[in-house]
């Protein structure tokens, strides 16, 4: 552990001291739209429009439903907002380890044996993982996994084998890969091992290329937002009525509505459709002419603007303005854990003093 807090120590901003207080009708909510969702999910018609547009990856249906969903809310005066649904969401163990909540540790590990029944062996990988920000939560997990009798390597995908119809690091055989990389859609070269294995069925992937098509691609949002197209995929009306109240009026960006999106554009959130990490995610009353233009030229989506809550917290011995979303982190289809992120800036980050994650209070 001491080598755990001396990388917490580096990190001063990884957690806030503040408390979030959100009410249970609100929490009732985002439960309730997660719920929708998953509903929403299960549909044929949306199966096929999202699969139809999806990497050929995405239509290989795995066994496993994919760990660590993410669903990041602003609350407004009329109840929460759905911002974006993540696939790889995390922070979700560092925040339970830091607000002393051993029944969402748990849970969490409940919910890897739920994934690979006979679990003995995984990999925690993502990109040069020890330069990673929250390479903290890695360690974490390796902790967690071995009390639970699970023997974790954290490691990058270049450095897993295929071989035999298995997936190796080393001599260890894989049972699950705890996939932390944002390459979605495994299309690295150096993701040729893990996407072979993924494929072929020789390890659990997880979370995995077809969570990300089905829930997190944020296109999603323009069908998850369009009643009329609900309604035509017999989408019952209590869904509907959630979705409608809690999802934002999302669309996707194209040349043909430049002059009709610059009009609006401050009454907008323009980002990128498969970005991740705020990248290239811009408030439309703060957008140039040029960075507009840009916009037009990806593929990016508008989503009717919905400023963050904004919370006094003590910084200094002074009253600071901080901003804060809510994040739940769910697993089929059930909230395991909810937190918050306060910040300073345009998106969320983890520089800001007195900022973080920041325990929330449910009453």
């Amino acid at each position: 552990m001491n080598s755990i807090s001396a990388l917490l120590a580096e990190r001063p901003h990884l957690f806030s001291e503040a408390k979030v207080p959100l009410s249970r009708g609100d929490a009732q909510r985002m439960a309730a739209l997660v719920s929708a969702v998953e509903r929403v999910v299960a549909l044929p018609p949306y199966r096929e429009r999202v699969l139809a547009d999806a990497p050929e990856i995405a239509r290989h249906a795995p066994p496993s439903l994919g760990v660590f969903y993410g669903y990041d809310f602003h609350l407004m005066p009329q109840g929460p907002k759905l911002i974006e649904i993540n696939t790889n969401a995390g922070g979700g163990l560092l925040a339970a380890r830091r607000f002393g909540r051993e029944d969402v540790e748990q849970a969490y590990a409940d919910m890897f044996r739920a994934e690979c029944p006979a679990l003995k062996t995984l990999a925690i990988v993502d990109e040069a993982p020890t330069q990673q920000y929250l390479y903290p939560e890695f360690l974490l997990f390796q902790e967690l996994f071995a009390r639970h009798g699970i023997s974790a390597v954290i490691c990058a995908p270049e450095d897993l084998r295929f071989r035999d119809g298995k997936l190796w690091h080393c001599e260890t055989k894989l049972d699950l890969v705890y996939n932390r990389l944002t390459d979605f859609s495994l299309e690295a070269a150096n993701s040729a091992a893990l996407r072979r294995a993924y494929l072929e069925g020789a390890a659990i992937v997880t979370p995995h290329p077809r969570g990300y098509a089905l829930y997190a691609n944020k296109r999603n949002l323009t069908l998850l937002s369009d009643d009329a197209l609900l309604a035509s995929w017999g989408v019952d009306t209590e869904t509907r009525c959630v979705l409608a109240e809690t999802v934002p009026r999302t669309e996707l960006v194209s040349g043909g509505k430049a002059e009709d999106l610059w009009a609006r554009r401050k009454g907008l959130f323009f980002k990128p459709a498969t970005g991740f990490g705020a990248k290239a995610a811009y408030r439309g009353d703060k957008m140039t002419k040029r960075v507009f233009e840009e916009t037009l030229a990806g593929d990016t989506i508008a989503q009717a603007l919905v400023p963050p809550a904004v919370i006094e917290v003590e910084v200094d011995g002074a009253l600071t303005e901080l901003k804060a979303d809510i994040r739940c982190y769910a697993y089929r289809g059930k909230i395991q854990y909810i937190v918050a992120r306060l910040w300073q800036g345009q998106t969320t980050n983890f520089r800001t003093p007195g900022g973080g994650f920041a325990e929330v209070i449910v009453s």
